[in-house]
């Protein structure tokens, strides 16, 4: 039984290894298509970005809540956003210690070019894949999800 027990070990390991080294080959090839643009930006950043994108005047507080992450930090990241030209705060008029934040035209493209490299590599990721296949992949990744307890964030990632 025990040796049953560190096999199933081994390939869970292996598993786990083997996703963690897939996202780190598409967050690779994700920003070496960016490496030679005017915006040199990370990998919390082009979450921002997308985060603002897809829910245009959400606040400060709001993306720490979705991201888990501390509020200092946010603000920093926010701060340098802004500095970049690529996030604009308004301030919220029905409570004015509220700032909400939009993305601007250059961070509007940034996050559109962001997607579709996204969008890109993901189709690359999955071309030889029937659709049973594809299928059966996002049901057992779903599973694994449901197992840690994942909690879905707004965007469907469950990342940061």
């Amino acid at each position: 039984m025990s040796t049953n027990f560190a096999a199933d070990a081994a390939v869970a390991e292996n598993v786990f290894e083997t996703i963690h080294t897939l996202m780190h080959v598409f967050r690779h090839q994700q920003y070496r298509a960016l490496k030679d643009g005017d915006h040199k930006i990370t990998h919390m950043e082009h979450k921002a970005l997308g985060f603002f994108g897809r829910m245009p005047g959400a606040t400060l507080s709001d993306l720490v809540v979705h991201s888990g992450r501390d509020k200092a930090q946010v603000a920093r990241l926010i701060s340098g956003l802004k500095e970049q030209a690529l996030l604009l705060a308004q301030v919220d008029e029905q409570d004015r210690r509220n700032q909400r934040l939009y993305l601007t035209e250059t961070g509007q493209a940034l996050y559109a070019e962001l997607h579709l490299q996204e969008r890109r590599l993901a189709e690359l990721a999955i071309a030889d894949f029937s659709p049973r296949e594809t299928e059966q992949l996002l049901e057992l990744l779903q599973r694994v999800k449901a197992n840690l307890g994942a909690e879905v964030t707004g965007d469907g990632s469950g990342e940061e």
